[in-house]
């Protein structure tokens, strides 16, 4: 499995914590979410990993180097430009392995009790795969009846984004996503016309009605964004209700 680590935020939610160290790096009964994640990963199978780093990235970077994951883990640095989440996917296209297989990218700052490994090999053969939830937030995706994506909404705001004209909102379901996601290369080629800097979710809502960007609702699915000072207090007992979330 080829994996990639988003963990180049600047932690802003996370101040003071983040004020002289990464968020991948802030401490949970001593482990990191860096840690925590890439453990998780090799678990499920992962036998190469790519980490993009920016804020305070050599502290990520001596870190990895002190220890021994049993994985391939290789660094895109963006330490020069923060590129965000579309935008650090496509510079990292070239370390992983070009061999057609699907990248399996995941949010540093999310925990969750999804298997991984499962919603690797279920998705191993879509253009895209999101882990999406009911979770309550004012942005959603929008999906069809089939689970298809098709736009997305600001529920405070009204506003919709989607490329099909006469899509009918009030039909949709409404998904949050949650940061975890599969990616097939053949779909790098499709970023080429987008700016440096982009996010992987306005590259999915430009392709979508192009390709098949499907929704995996997962009963029982548990998440935690641990980025927010309120819930990083909650990892701890996350991670010890959660059984340490294995892979």
């Amino acid at each position: 499995m080829k994996a990639m680590l988003f963990a180049a935020g600047l932690g802003t939610r996370l101040k003071p914590l983040t004020d002289h160290c990464p968020k991948a790096l802030v401490r949970i009964n001593g482990l990191t979410p860096l840690d925590i994640t890439l453990e998780r990963l090799r678990r499920a199978g992962a036998t190469e990993v790519v980490v993009n780093v920016h804020h305070f990235g050599e502290q990520i970077i001596e870190h990895l180097s002190t220890r021994d994951f049993d994985m391939s883990i290789k660094i895109s640095d963006e330490r020069d430009t923060l590129l965000d989440t579309g935008g650090g996917l496509r510079k990292a296209a070239g370390l992983f392995r070009q061999d057609g297989e699907p990248i399996l990218i995941h949010n540093v700052d999310i925990f969750s009790n999804a298997s991984l490994a499962s919603f690797y090999e279920k998705n191993r053969f879509r253009a895209a795969a999101l882990l999406v939830s009911h979770r309550k937030t004012s942005r959603y995706l929008l999906f069809d009846s089939t689970d298809r994506l098709v736009g997305w909404t600001n529920v405070k705001t009204g506003e919709v984004r989607t490329p099909f004209k006469e899509l009918d909102i009030d039909s949709c379901q409404r998904y949050a996503f949650s940061g975890i996601h599969t990616f097939s290369p053949h779909l790098f080629p499709m970023m080429r016309s987008f700016p440096e800097k982009f996010s992987i979710i306005d590259f999915y809502l430009s392709v979508c009605d192009k390709v098949t960007v499907k929704g995996c609702p997962l009963a029982g699915l548990q998440l935690l964004d641990i980025g927010k000072p309120e819930t990083f207090a909650s990892a701890a007992s996350f991670l010890e209700e959660t059984g340490n979330i294995n892979g």
